[in-house]
Parts: structure tokens; C-alpha cells; sequence
């Protein structure tokens, strides 16, 4: 179970990271130490940068979109490899990509998200990450890089939150590890104690603005229902899981049978 050993890595500059690793399977515990997952490294700075260094990550996915990315560039140690994958690049105005413009129009904010609109607008997110064109292939991408017999040390993927496009490469990879849904969706869930905290600049200079934060919490946490959704459009596009893997991602068995013999430690089941 996710609650009874922490894997969280507290860098003060990159919040939201943590160690997949340490989650249970069938077959054995994900391998610790082999992949992460983190809000933007756009800020990576101090002596974090060297306790970043000495996780060995060498491959950083950076989920966000182009834009994104142009704003607020990664800030990693040199010889780290950054592969952008713009799981939203066929979306024209997706609520997991905008947080930050949001805040800045409170009059705006309250006619987007208001009347319970945010959560609805959540939900059409995570099944855009998960059917989009771009979603499809940015996950297809990321899939296949992390079994390249080529790459060496740990992975890392990110967004710019951390918790949307970042929760789905999470919950995706866990459950074709073999993790059960309900460890899933409670390692989802960690992100409402370790990233909310270093949201609060955020809330507080949106209530400045005259903002109802309350508005906002439903963009900046994380809700069942919104990895539910992601869930049930993958069930209903390609019967489960390991379908949108085949027939989503084009993911063959031996892909998914390498991606469990490098992330899954056997050891003690053999």
C-alpha cells in the first residue's frame, strides 16, 4: 500500500516529486530508484540541483505543452536528456494547460469555472489526455523510450502542475506494472498533500485579485473522479487498460513484458 512507506523526494524548488518505486505487484515491488515523478523543473535552482543530480536521472519527459515549455524552460543538471512530448497539442484550450493564465483574470475565471464547471471542465481534461491524437502519441512516445535497451539511469516525467497529464503517465504506468487500482489512485491522491502547499503563493495572489479561491481548488488539487474519468475513457475507447496500451499506444506484448521486467522487481517472488 502507498501509505505505508513514503517516496517522496522534498525539493523546496521542484514540488510534487516522488519515487514510483516501492508500490506492490503481483510479480514483486516497483524497482525504487528507476523512475519519478514532479511538478515543472523550470525552477530547479540551490542545493537542489545537486540533490536532483544524485537521483541519476538522466532522462527527463517533459509532458507540457510547446508554449508551455518556451515560457518556463527546464533548469536540470548538464548531460541531463529532456524529451517534450506535447500530450495536448490537439487541444485548443484544455483547463490542465491554463491554470496559470487563469488566475490572472479573476472575471474570467469566475465565468470558466464557476457553477461547478471546473470539475466538469477536469474531467473533459483527463479524457483528452487520454484520446487526444497528441495524448496518444506523446504516451506511445514516453512508453517506448522508457523500455530503450539505449537509455541508461532514471526517468523522470513532468507537466507543469505535476498532477493532470503527470497523474495520468503515472496511473497508466503503475497499472500496467500490475499495481492495483486502489494503490493508484491513492499515489494520484498524494498529490493533494505534497503539491497544494506550493500552491498557496497562487491562491493567495489570486484572492489579492478579488478572486474566490474556492474557484479554484477544484483546477489546482487532484479528485478521484477526475483519474475515474480518465479510467472510463480508456474502458470505453479500448475495452481496458491493457487495450489502450495495444490498441491506443500500439504497445505489443513484448513492449509491455519489457516495460514490467525493468520497472518491476522480481527477485523476491522467484
Amino acid at each position: 500500500m502507498t501509505g505505508s512507506i513514503d517516496r517522496r523526494v522534498p525539493l523546496r524548488s521542484a514540488p510534487n516529486l516522488r519515487d514510483l518505486g516501492g508500490l506492490a505487484t503481483a510479480e514483486g515491488p516497483v524497482r525504487t530508484g528507476a523512475v519519478y515523478r514532479s511538478a515543472t523543473l523550470a525552477r530547479l535552482q540551490g542545493d537542489d540541483v545537486p540533490a536532483f543530480a544524485g537521483l541519476g536521472i538522466a532522462t527527463v519527459y517533459d509532458l507540457r505543452t510547446a508554449a508551455e515549455r518556451a515560457a518556463s524552460p527546464d533548469q536540470l543538471p548538464a548531460g541531463v536528456n529532456i524529451l517534450g512530448l506535447d500530450v495536448l497539442a490537439d487541444s485548443t484550450a484544455d483547463v490542465a494547460a491554463s491554470v496559470g493564465q487563469l488566475v490572472t483574470d479573476p472575471a474570467g475565471l469566475a465565468a470558466t469555472l464557476g457553477e461547478g464547471r471546473a470539475e466538469a471542465l477536469m474531467q473533459e481534461s483527463y479524457r483528452n489526455i487520454v484520446s487526444l491524437p497528441s495524448a496518444l502519441a506523446a504516451y506511445r512516445s514516453f512508453y517506448l523510450d522508457l523500455i530503450d535497451p539505449a537509455r541508461t539511469g532514471a526517468a523522470l516525467f513532468h507537466c507543469t502542475t505535476g498532477k493532470d497529464r503527470t497523474g495520468w503517465a503515472a496511473a497508466s504506468l503503475l497499472l500496467l506494472l500490475g499495481v492495483t487500482e486502489d494503490d493508484v489512485h491513492a499515489d494520484y491522491l498524494e498529490t493533494n498533500t505534497d503539491l497544494l502547499p506550493a500552491l498557496q503563493p497562487i491562491l493567495d495572489a489570486a484572492a489579492a485579485k478579488g478572486v474566490d479561491t474556492a474557484l479554484l481548488l477544484p483546477v489546482l488539487g487532484v479528485r478521484s473522479e477526475y483519474l475515474d474519468a480518465a479510467l472510463e475513457e480508456a474502458r470505453a475507447h479500448f475495452g481496458s487498460i491493457e487495450g489502450y496500451a495495444r490498441e491506443g499506444l500500439g504497445l505489443t506484448p513484448e513492449n509491455l513484458r519489457l516495460l514490467r521486467d525493468r520497472f518491476v522487481d522480481t527477485s523476491s517472488h522467484r
